[in-house]
């Protein structure tokens, strides 16, 4: 059984003028010990998906239709009473500025502590010893002497990694990892990627990576869903993703990654902009700027369609001779 299923989940922001949809039925799910990355350009809905599903949507936002199971359970309907002892034991989040989730004035120590003994049973000295042993997993030099330190005291990458503590140390069975990386510098990334992918897999973990870098989704993701416009417009093995995009904005994604081994004179680019949610065209939304489009994608709106290994939403798949 899957850890996490999300069924055709539709999130709405009622207002004056209307009712905005923000995701528009998406579905998905992850398997224990798996890692999916979700990718695309900022207003997809990737941070709203992960909101979603920790019970986090800003109001007016909320869940409209569709359903969210964790381990078989329906979640989408708790109230933030019943989603309380759910976020940290069961399921963990891990977000771009450390700074939000930590409090500047408690040291970084008793934050472990105190999230642990809220979801476990253990004593003060026990939830001290391991909170200096998670400080050691994640990499923080010296964690005896530094559990004591407050965030400040940190710099922004060893400040991600108690963060990434914190997100662990209950053990939960999924975390929901919001662009952890955007805010630090690349050589800082790469480690932060690693620590992450180790800690997973020596955890049995599974991980929902929120990004809009699809270097650091094949770097760690097993599968990865690109989204656009409040929609999955193709979810796959990303090995399969990457090398052989069905979706013609998965290839423009995959056109604007630099190689190392091709040198070219200019990166390929997708024209046009995401729509406006009060702008999105009938039929397939990302028609407007498809250089593959057909009439009928701009009347009809294609669901995802079985290609190989992967699914696509497009009636007019790239073909295979097309993709190097």
């Amino acid at each position: 059984m899957a850890l996490l299923e999300v069924d055709r989940l539709v999130v709405e922001f009622p207002g004056r003028r209307g009712t905005l949809r923000a995701l528009d039925e998406i579905s998905f799910s992850i398997e224990p010990g798996e890692v999916l990355g979700v990718v695309g350009e900022s207003g997809a809905g990737k941070s709203l998906t992960g909101a979603a599903i920790i019970g986090l949507l800003e109001p007016p936002g909320r869940v409209a239709s569709g359903q969210i199971r964790l381990e078989g359970t329906r979640i989408d309907r708790f109230t933030d009473a019943q989603m309380r002892p759910i976020r940290g034991r069961r399921i963990g989040a891990i977000f771009q500025d450390p700074l939000t989730t930590l409090d500047p004035l408690v040291s970084v120590g008793k934050q472990l502590v105190e999230t642990m003994q809220t979801h476990l049973k253990l004593s003060d000295r026990d939830a001290r010893a391991r909170a200096v042993g998670w400080l050691e997993q994640v990499g923080i030099p010296a964690a005896a002497e530094r559990v004591g330190a407050y965030p400040h005291q940190f710099s922004g990458g060893m400040r991600q990694r108690v963060v990434i503590a914190l997100a662990l140390c209950a053990e939960p069975k999924l975390v929901i990892a919001d662009e952890p990386t955007t805010a630090l510098d690349v050589s800082i990334q790469a480690q932060i990627i690693a620590l992450l992918r180790r800690l997973t897999t020596d955890h049995g973990t599974s991980v929902m990576l929120v990004t809009h870098d699809m270097g650091v989704i094949a770097e760690t993701a097993d599968r990865v869903a690109v989204m656009y416009a409040g929609r999955i417009a193709e979810i796959g093995p990303v090995r399969d993703v990457v090398l052989h995009p069905s979706h013609p904005y998965t290839e423009g994604l995959m056109g604007s990654i630099p190689q190392l081994e091709h040198r070219v004179e200019r990166l390929r680019q997708i024209d046009g902009a995401m729509p406006r949610l009060t702008a999105i065209p009938p039929g397939c939304a990302f028609n407007p700027r498809c250089g593959r489009v057909l009439e009928r994608c701009r009347v009809d709106r294609p669901d995802l369609l079985a290609r190989g290994t992967t699914l696509a939403a497009c009636w007019n798949m790239v073909p295979m001779d097309d993709v190097t």
